[in-house]
C-alpha cells in the first residue's frame, strides 16, 4: 500500500495493485479518511485490481477546499478522476462516500464495472440522524465544533466500537484538526438535503452491474433497512449483513468485509470475461 501526496493529484490517496488492473475506487465517509481502507487495499491489489482510495477534500491529507459542501466534494472527485484518467472502475463507498460517489457517477453518467454500497443512503425521503441534525442546525453546530477535542472524538468513536486505536483516532481527527476544517464539515452536512436526490434515486436501476450492499446489523446511523432498499433498486445487488458490526463495518469486521468485497470483485471479473469480444 502506497500513500500518494496531494502534490501529485487533486486529492491525496492510497493505492495498491498493478497499474494496468481494473481500478477499484474506494470512498470513505465522515469522520474517516482513506486510512479506513487499510485492511482492504492490499488484498484487492493482490487480486489483480488497482485499488485507489482518496482522502476527500478537507479530510485526511488532502487539501482544504471551501465551501466544503456536497457539490464541491463532487467537483474535486471529478478532478481527481480526470487526473488519474479513470474511465471505468468499481466504486466502493461508505457513509458520505456513498452520497458523494453515487450522485457523482449518476449526474455525470460515468460507466462503472461494479458497485459496493455500505452503511449509506441515497433516498429522497431520508432523514438525518441526531448528530447530523445538530451539525446542520445554525449556531448549535458551531458550538458543537467549538467544544470538540480529539479526546471527545475518541470517546464518541469508542462508544460505537471500543477497538478504535490511537493511530486510527489520529487519522480521523485530521478532518477536524482546525477551525477551517470544522466549518467545512458543517458546510458538508448543511448541504445534505435529501430532496436533491429526487431526480436521481430511480436512476439506480441504470446501474446494471454486479453490486453489493454491505452493512453492519447494528448500524444506528444508516439502519440496515437501507441495504434492502438498495437491493430493490440495483438490478444485480446482493446483500451481506454482518451481525456483530455497526456503522464502521470495515473497522469492526475487516475479515468479513474483505471477504464480501473480494467476492463482489470476482463477480465483476466473471462478468467482464463473459462480455462479447
Amino acid at each position: 500500500m502506497e500513500l500518494v501526496s496531494a502534490d501529485h493529484a487533486p486529492l491525496a490517496y492510497r493505492r495498491s495493485g498493478p497499474t494496468d488492473g481494473l481500478p477499484v475506487l474506494m470512498l470513505h465517509g465522515y469522520p474517516e479518511s482513506s486510512y479506513m481502507w487499510r485492511h482492504l487495499l492490499d488484498p484487492v491489489g493482490a487480486a489483480g485490481f488497482l485499488a485507489i482510495a482518496p482522502d476527500l477534500a478537507n479530510f485526511g491529507d488532502s487539501p482544504d477546499v471551501r465551501p466544503g459542501n456536497w457539490e464541491r466534494q463532487i467537483e474535486r472527485l471529478e478532478l481527481f478522476r480526470r487526473a488519474l484518467d479513470l474511465t471505468n472502475f468499481v466504486l466502493v463507498a461508505h457513509d458520505w462516500g456513498g452520497l458523494i460517489g453515487l450522485r457523482w457517477i449518476l449526474e455525470r453518467e460515468l460507466p462503472i464495472a461494479g458497485l459496493v454500497v455500505s452503511c449509506t443512503g441515497f433516498f429522497s425521503d431520508g432523514r438525518w440522524h441526531g448528530l447530523a441534525e445538530q451539525m446542520r442546525t445554525p449556531d448549535h453546530g458551531e458550538e458543537l465544533m467549538e467544544l470538540l477535542t480529539r479526546d471527545l472524538l475518541a470517546q464518541a468513536l469508542r462508544s460505537e466500537w471500543p477497538g478504535f486505536d490511537d493511530r486510527t483516532i489520529d487519522e480521523y481527527w485530521k478532518c477536524l484538526r482546525d477551525r477551517e476544517r470544522r466549518m467545512a464539515q458543517l458546510e458538508l452536512y448543511r448541504s445534505g438535503d435529501f430532496e436533491k436526490l429526487a431526480p436521481l434515486e430511480g436512476r439506480l436501476r441504470e446501474l446494471d452491474v454486479p453490486a453489493l450492499a454491505l452493512w453492519g446489523a447494528r448500524d444506528k446511523y444508516a439502519p440496515v433497512g437501507g441495504a434492502y432498499r438498495f437491493a430493490k433498486l440495483l438490478p444485480q445487488a446482493q446483500v451481506v449483513v454482518v451481525e456483530e458490526a455497526g456503522h464502521f463495518v470495515f473497522e469492526e469486521a475487516p475479515d468479513r468485509a474483505r471477504e464480501a468485497v473480494l467476492a463482489l470483485l470476482e463477480r465483476v471479473h466473471q462478468a467482464q470475461r463473459s462480455e462479447p469480444a
